[in-house]
């Protein structure tokens, strides 16, 4: 095989990564050809409803993969918060890449962070995991739904007078919109998604040829840190828009993983944290998602899964 088909969805920041992971395999294969395809999404293509009111198993991804089942595409890139934790037949996850800054920050152009944000103030996000952290922090605040790409959002912020809006820190600065984060939200108030950060390279299973060349791109901790919060969300059955928030790090030989279960209001909130061997991220993920359950966490989604109707 000479030539290497890559697919993307057509957002800017989809573009970024996707062009990112391009220069990253032609200096490891200098001796290939690269070529991008382009295949917008049900994601990219309903922007005027929230993603909770349309779920969102595959919402990114789905079209993707069908290109990559029929043919079409050698292989996908995807934001790895996109990625269900639960794959298609025939499909498998070649490389994870080096993980940038997981964390969620804070814009305003009034120069607000969440400390001084006013009561009542306007907060735009799409993420029910960020409005019930949000929630919790500030009750008072007034959180409206905001879709679209990173400057869309931002354009928003200005035309419809929001006081903040709230973004994932990895595509900001992948974007160059850094000047305008006013606050980085502690990871102590906001767990980010699963795999937030992390950039994931989707391939056939039955293609060992394709999987030796992404193999060289893949980071070994920044994938066992992934696969930890993966296996945590699977375990809770997250695949749904419900607020789940998870993040682990990496030392040496050890994971350290953080995770939290809330309900919608940001009232109910159970956290955890365990630690366990980088070479069965799979298990620790399990492990926690048991504590949390065990806590209460198990309430809190019966109820979550009773109030949002369009959960797959």
């Amino acid at each position: 095989m000479r030539e290497i088909i890559i697919g993307t969805r057509e957002s800017a920041l989809a573009l970024w990564q996707t062009d990112w992971v391009l220069k990253a395999l032609k200096e490891a294969h200098p001796e290939l050809t690269f070529t991008v395809k382009k295949i917008k999404t049900k994601g990219d293509k309903i922007l005027d409803v929230a993603l909770a009111k349309i779920g969102d198993k595959g919402l990114f991804t789905k079209e993707l993969e069908t290109a990559m089942l029929q043919g079409e595409i050698h292989l996908a890139v995807h934001s790895m918060k996109d990625l269900p934790t639960v794959l298609p037949a025939g499909l498998t996850i070649g490389a994870i890449t080096k993980r940038a800054e997981p964390g969620d920050v804070l814009l305003s152009l009034k120069g607000y962070n969440l400390t001084t944000l006013p009561q009542g103030a306007k907060v735009g996000t799409s993420s029910l995991r960020r409005r019930a952290q949000l929630f919790n922090v500030r009750p008072d605040l007034n959180i409206v739904d905001l879709r679209g790409n990173v400057g869309t959002r931002i354009a928003k912020m200005e035309k419809e007078g929001l006081d903040a809006i709230v973004l994932a820190a990895a595509g900001v600065a992948r974007l160059g919109y850094d000047r305008l984060v006013t606050q980085r939200i502690p990871y102590e108030l906001c767990l980010p998604s699963v795999g937030q950060g992390a950039i994931g390279v989707e391939i056939p299973e039955e293609r060992p040829e394709i999987a030796a060349v992404v193999a060289k791109i893949h980071d070994r901790d920044t994938a066992a840190a992934v696969l930890a919060e993966r296996a945590f969300l699977r375990t809770l059955e997250g695949g749904c828009q419900v607020p789940i928030g998870a993040l682990a790090q990496v030392e040496e030989e050890e994971i350290l993983l953080h995770g939290l279960v809330a309900s919608l209001d940001g009232t109910q909130v159970v956290r955890g944290s365990a630690k366990g061997s980088i070479h069965e991220p799979d298990k620790l993920g399990k492990e926690l998602a048991a504590q949390l359950l065990s806590q209460g966490a198990a309430d809190i989604l019966k109820t979550l899964r009773q109030e949002i109707e369009a959960c797959e």
